[in-house]
């Protein structure tokens, strides 16, 4: 009888202490589960531990770079990549399981249902901002993540497969002024990579990427169709390059 092949949970964190027990609780039917601190100071080591997960203790300023540490710790055949504020229902876990078993690929994209508080928003995700989907379950040796601060580019060595067909969960931001806490932490940390790469661009090229973002979710994505909410979220969204072209700039002029 064929060996079924392992599969490994993933969780990169910081400080996750209210997230991470329910994100944990969920990823059981994997075949370890290994959990990433980063610079953690709060009770997430404790959590993690509870849960039966291997640890990993560091401290990673780049994005990449922790990611791939969590990777590299991982033994299982396949490889499952979620946040703290993910979410695998048993369904995606079954259809995870089975794909697993007898994918011919070496990576799948998964599906993603996005939560602000308790209001699913289907429409207008995408560019940087959120995701739709996202590449997280892969054959241990195929991915490696680039070495930026956020949102790092991805490295694959194998063949893309079908996406998975059952969402994540992500609960992505509690309510409106999280988000924009969000867009605020996310902005500052990618004008230090358009720093440190000296690619930082012009203002006219943040503008026009701003607009085309803006169109790009709120009316090809149908962001519209979310009402205030799709806008709010296309605002993010176009705003993103701007703040990060803006901020990399002034900080660079204050030195």
């Amino acid at each position: 009888m064929k060996e079924l092949p392992r599969l490994s949970a993933l969780v990169v964190v910081h400080n996750e202490e209210e997230r991470l027990p329910a994100c944990l609780e969920r990823l059981t039917f994997a075949d370890e589960i290994v959990v990433v601190l980063d610079r953690c100071t709060d009770r997430s080591a404790d959590i993690a531990r509870s849960a039966g997960a291997k640890i990993i203790e560091g401290a990673w300023p780049v994005e990449g770079d922790r990611r791939n540490a969590g990777i590299e710790a991982c033994r299982g055949d396949w490889i499952l990549e979620v946040d703290a504020d993910e979410h695998v229902s048993s369904a995606l876990a079954a259809e995870i399981r089975a794909v697993i078993a007898s994918s011919l690929f070496d990576w799948h994209v998964v599906p993603v249902d996005n939560y602000i508080g308790t209001r699913l928003v289907r429409h207008g995700w995408g560019s940087s901002f959120g995701k739709a989907g996202c590449p997280a379950l892969f054959r241990r040796g195929v991915k490696i993540w680039g070495r930026q601060r956020v949102h790092p580019a991805l490295q694959w060595s194998g063949t893309r497969g079908p996406a998975l067909t059952t969402p994540l969960l992500h609960y992505v931001d509690r309510n409106i002024s999280d988000m924009l806490h969000r867009l605020d932490r996310y902005t500052s940390a990618r004008a230090v990579d358009l720093r440190e790469s000296g690619q930082a661009g012009s203002l006219a090229g943040a503008i026009r990427s701003a607009l085309s973002r803006f169109l790009r979710v709120y009316l090809f994505r149908k962001g519209y169709r979310e009402g205030r909410m799709g806008l709010v979220v296309a605002l993010c969204t176009a705003l993103y390059p701007l703040l990060s072209y803006i901020k990399a700039m002034e900080e660079t002029e204050e030195v």
